[in-house]
């Protein structure tokens, strides 16, 4: 029974049906929020554990096959997320701890800029992309974003393989256009 219920539910969820995407977060949500909360205590940090665990289940699940079940599979990537984060946790804590408090500082500074220069490209391709015609952001998000196949975008779009060719190809064209124009 519990296997036919996560088999609609992932046919459901792979054809993106929000009121089943709402339905599995509300399921979910809270008791991977306290599987989290066990090993981290900073809220923010679960809360984002969390939502990264959900998107990656989310992208996943087109590889999803039912060797177990589907709560299985989303603690699984949350486990897994969780180790990732703690051992990164620990590398720092390690390499920070064992050089000398003046490269810690440059390191740290370093570290900062990368991530301000990190934020500062990811708010101009937003900007970019709010700028370009709807099937062009469209196509854009499908591939490059979501990473789906041309063959998949066409169908997706009724097009012809070489009509989503050519459209990807145009996308691309002028967000390389709009985004040297922002500079």
């Amino acid at each position: 029974m519990k296997c036919v219920d996560d088999k609609m539910m992932v046919a459901a969820l792979r054809r993106r049906d929000e009121t089943m995407l709402r339905r599995f977060y509300a399921a979910n949500h809270r008791a991977l929020f306290l599987f989290v909360r066990r090993q981290i205590k900073d809220v923010h940090v679960c809360e984002e554990l969390v939502q990264d665990s959900l998107v990656d289940f989310f992208e996943g699940l087109r590889d999803f096959h039912f060797q177990c079940s589907l709560r299985t599979y989303l603690f699984a990537i949350t486990r897994h997320k969780l180790i990732d984060f703690m051992r990164k946790k620990k590398l720092k804590r390690v390499l920070f701890s064992s050089l000398p408090q003046s490269l810690v500082e440059g390191l740290k500074t370093f570290l900062i800029d990368e991530e301000l220069e990190k934020n500062a490209l990811r708010d101009k391709i937003n900007a970019v992309l709010v700028r370009l015609p709807n099937d062009y952001r469209l196509v854009l998000r499908l591939k490059y974003i979501e990473g789906e196949k041309v063959k998949a975008i066409a169908r997706r779009l009724s097009l012809k393989f070489k009509a989503a060719e050519s459209l990807i190809f145009r996308a691309r064209r002028a967000f390389v256009r709009t985004f040297r124009a922002l500079d």
